[in-house]
């Protein structure tokens, strides 16, 4: 078959839980209902929930008068501090795996080590992991470990969409710079899975489509992998497929990043398919 989709790729559990909560709290709520920044990396989604009522509240005083969903990235624990004494009724979306990652920086963080988060400094997810240790600090590569000064032992953290190869080394990293690092491999299985099957598929295909938000971390960290092996493209939906990019005869990959719905899947696969003068009733079939 000239396209296939790699056999895991698309919307993972903690995604799949943040969209069907907030299901649940439009049908429940009394009133209007706000996310606490995007509820996912994905523009069509916060979109088509906008075109339903969901709004997104970047800050607090904007989520007034609504039941607020904090996003599945999570917040810092100030954040929930302040919408109770708000009065908002909140209801808490965090991927499971992300909390599993605050808690280890806390768990650090209450034993004396210097909180060390390997991840991108900025995205909502690291932020609210650092908050949840004080003084926390976060690196992107080996390469900024050289930016740790000082003694004591660190506690290492990740990120939960972060490559397992980089996170053992910036642990090397910090290891053969004499620091003491006790690790907690926090990355989530599905960051994993979707890497590896990603990866074997473009080492079969001519062209890798990767599908997703271009502010998804996840989504971006795969078309990185996938350009190690092949050519790759980045999109978020068919709107953005070039003619140009595709031929008959050649093997045509497709991986989606965690925050990807199997209908945005489909309908890329779809409009590759049409794209090649080919039908079928299954657009999106994986490698047997």
């Amino acid at each position: 078959m000239p396209l296939l989709v790699a056999e895991k790729a698309g919307a993972c559990f903690g995604v799949e839980r943040a969209l069907a909560i907030v299901e649940r709290t439009l049908a429940e709520a009394e009133g209007p209902v706000a996310t606490l920044g995007p509820l996912i990396h994905n523009p069509e989604v916060v979109a088509s929930l906008s075109a339903r009522g969901v709004r997104v509240a970047e800050e607090l005083p904007e989520a007034r008068g609504t039941t607020v969903v904090v996003r599945s990235h999570g917040v810092a624990p100030q954040v929930l501090d302040e919408a109770l004494e708000r009065g908002l009724v909140v209801v808490d979306a965090t991927c499971p795996y992300v909390k599993k990652a605050q808690e280890a920086a806390r768990e650090h963080a209450r034993a004396n080590r210097r909180v060390v988060v390997v991840g991108e400094a900025g995205h909502p997810e690291v932020e609210g992991i650092v908050a949840h240790a004080p003084g926390a600090r976060t690196v992107s590569s080996p390469e900024a470990c050289s930016e740790l000064e000082g003694g004591g032992p660190i506690g290492l953290v990740a990120q939960t969409t972060q490559s397992p190869e980089r996170f053992a080394a910036v642990a090397r990293a910090l290891g053969e710079r004499g620091h003491e690092v006790v690790v907690s491999d926090t990355i989530c299985a599905a960051t994993r899975q979707r890497q590896e099957a990603a990866v074997r598929l473009a080492r079969t295909s001519d062209l890798m489509i990767v599908i997703g938000g271009r502010n998804s971390a996840n989504t971006n960290r795969l078309a990185e992998l996938c350009a190690e092996v092949c050519e790759t493209r980045h999109v978020e939906g068919p709107a953005e497929l070039d003619p140009s990019w595709f031929s008959r005869g050649m093997s045509i990959g497709v991986s989606a990043g965690a925050s990807t719905p199997k209908d945005q899947i489909e309908a890329v696969c779809t409009a590759i398919r049409a794209l090649l003068g080919e039908g079928g009733e299954d657009p999106c079939q994986s490698p047997s």
